[in-house]
């Protein structure tokens, strides 16, 4: 559970799985109606966009201790991750789940108060009843019926039954992440885990640093990374699992120091990680474990990280760099892009999107946003990395306009440890 859960008392995914199934069992066995409640916040992404993710924690620790307040002694309360809840109803028949449902959006909808402004959000509700099912059965009825409320436009509940079937079930996709956060439990007891390392070039043809990628293989079956690291993020194993990569890519920094490369490793971390009060803590035992240089170190963040107002944020990214590790926005352009910040951003290298690599040297229009970041980056004293470069005449355009480094297919695809030793050699040998 993540902190939000703790502090309610939620049951987390899997918890909310293993209680279904229970409850399933119980009302097979002695004829109990059963409910399932599933909610889901209304337009819940602008307010993290518009206040920041500290703002969002806050609204839903609120709302979760509402629900618990609410449902206390009739049903079991979970939080699907994000800002989903589902309320598992024991001895609930249809009409009194839409009692309750009514009652949990009124719940929702009672004000909430950030600096200024007052909110009043809504919710999409579906209903599901047990009918001799099993419990993912009962659950994928109860998140189908929440889809379609929300296609509605939102604000509504849906009984299951009254709902459009849609080709692709929300469950289905539930199904997977549950199967791959076993999975991911598993790497992590097993050694599943490893890094890929992909370098980045520099215009001379040096190597600036080698960027650090999760892979994750579990009884010979691969993981894409699109895959597991956002359920590793959504149930908090991120946390876990970034103390290892930072652990892991320090050590492989200082395995290159000794090989005799001057090589930066960089290490993507997430907002969860960084939330963290052992952050610090984990970062300073990778550095000592390793026993390696702190400026061969270096942390990439996506730039609404740096944004973050979050007082843990802050007080990490302060940490970081009082420790000698280096800072890189990563993705840059695609996401909290604000200039007026930028320059109060303690980064020193500034990575642009593929999004605007792949167009070029075709589109002008992407090449002159592309010359303008990486002259405002040179003024602020940034080096200027373009990701995803795959063709000699994207290449070509990008050292055209001043930007420093290179990182893609082009050069070189992710590999593993021993790999990236065997490439550095040969390279060097040319």
């Amino acid at each position: 559970m993540n902190s939000i859960d703790t502090l309610t008392g939620f049951l987390d995914r899997m918890g909310c799985l293993h209680e279904a199934e229970a409850l399933t069992a119980d009302s097979v066995a002695n004829g109990h109606p059963l409910a399932v409640i599933w909610l889901d916040l209304d337009r819940f992404n602008k307010i993290n966009d518009s206040f920041g993710h500290l703002a969002g924690d806050e609204i839903i620790k609120e709302l979760a201790l509402r629900f618990r307040n609410r449902v206390s002694g009739r049903a079991e309360l979970c939080r699907m991750g994000g800002d989903e809840f589902v309320f598992l109803v024991p001895k609930c028949d249809l009409s009194q789940a839409q009692q309750l449902a009514g009652e949990l959006a009124r719940t929702v909808e009672d004000p909430i108060t950030i600096g200024n402004l007052t909110l009043r959000p809504t919710a999409s509700i579906g209903i599901a009843i047990h009918n001799c099912e099993d419990s993912l059965s009962l659950l994928e009825r109860a998140d189908r019926a929440m889809i379609a409320a929300k296609r509605k436009g939102g604000n509504s509940i849906v009984c299951s039954g009254e709902e459009p079937i849609p080709g692709r079930l929300g469950i289905t996709l539930a199904r997977e992440e549950l199967s791959i956060e076993s999975l991911l439990h598993t790497a992590l007891e097993t050694g599943g885990l490893c890094l890929h390392y992909q370098p980045i070039i520099r215009a001379n043809g040096e190597v600036e640093a080698v960027e650090a990628l999760m892979r994750c293989s579990v009884n010979g079956e691969n993981i894409s990374p699109g895959k597991f690291i956002p359920v590793a993020e959504k149930t908090g194993l991120i946390i876990r699992i970034g103390e290892w990569c930072l652990l892991q890519g320090a050590m492989q920094a200082r395995l290159l120091h000794d090989a005799g490369y001057h090589t930066k490793v960089a290490i993507n971390v997430s907002r969860a990680q960084l939330v963290s009060p052992k952050f610090t803590q984990a970062l300073h035992a990778a550095l000592i474990c390793s026993n390696v240089k702190p400026d061969l170190v270096e942390l990439e963040l996506t730039e609404s990280l740096f944004m973050d107002v979050s007082d843990a944020v802050q007080q990490n990214l302060k940490s970081a760099i009082a420790a000698g590790v280096s800072l890189s926005i990563d993705d840059f352009g695609t996401g909290y892009s604000c200039l007026a910040n930028l320059k109060d951003i303690p980064a020193k290298k500034l990575k642009l999107d593929r999004a605007f690599v792949t167009v070029l040297p075709e589109d002008r229009r992407a090449l002159a946003v592309v010359r303008a970041m990486t002259q405002l980056g040179h003024e602020l004293g940034m080096t200027i990395v373009a990701e995803g470069c795959e063709r000699q005449e994207e290449i070509n355009a990008l050292l055209d306009v001043g930007v420093d480094a290179i990182q893609g297919f082009f050069y070189a695809r992710p590999m593993a440890e021993e790999s990236l030793l065997t490439w550095l050699k040969t390279r060097n040998k040319k």
